[in-house]
């Protein structure tokens, strides 16, 4: 198979109100520059539209899936099972148990069906981003390039000394 340079990144979310997590995913890879599409996938209330959409996820031209769940948080996991593109999952921070659930259902997959598992929360969503842009670079020498002029530009943001 021949492999494509300008693969996309899928940022999907179980419901409307993890947005409010997610869209720090969305807001770094647009700095980067690296092409998504955001979708709300539900793999409760939606099960038709996830498999259709972790079905096609190969054909569609996405080269990751970042997926945001709160609670039960099966939709990283679902659409894993489905596909082999590589799912990185947010944990979305829920109100009882403050995104520990929300981890734990992410982190705790089966051998066999892997989740990058990343941060509750913010911090994950950005890491996701990140990490998705990083698996991008791979292919394609101008994310890489982005990329490594964003951690570049980060390292030399620290002070070598305090004020």
């Amino acid at each position: 198979m021949k492999k494509n340079k300008h693969l996309k990144v899928a940022v999907i979310m179980g419901s409307q109100s993890d947005y409010k997590t997610m869209q720090f995913c969305t807001k770094i890879l647009k700095k980067m520059a690296v092409k998504f599409e955001t979708k709300i996938i539900s793999a409760h209330r939606t099960p038709k539209r996830m498999y259709e959409f972790a079905n096609t996820a190969k054909k569609n031209n996405f080269g990751v899936i970042i997926a945001g769940a709160g609670g039960s948080a099966h939709l990283p996991g679902m659409i894993s099972a489905i596909t082999s593109v590589p799912v990185l999952g947010v944990p979305i921070e829920s109100k009882k148990l403050k995104g520990l659930d929300s981890l734990l259902s992410i982190a705790q997959m089966p051998k066999g069906i892997p989740v990058g598992t990343l941060a509750i929360g913010e911090d994950g969503a950005i890491n996701a981003a990140l990490l998705a842009t990083a698996i991008i670079a791979n292919n394609d020498p101008v994310v890489k390039k982005r990329l490594d002029n964003w951690r570049l530009k980060q390292t030399k943001s620290v002070k070598k000394k305090p004020k």
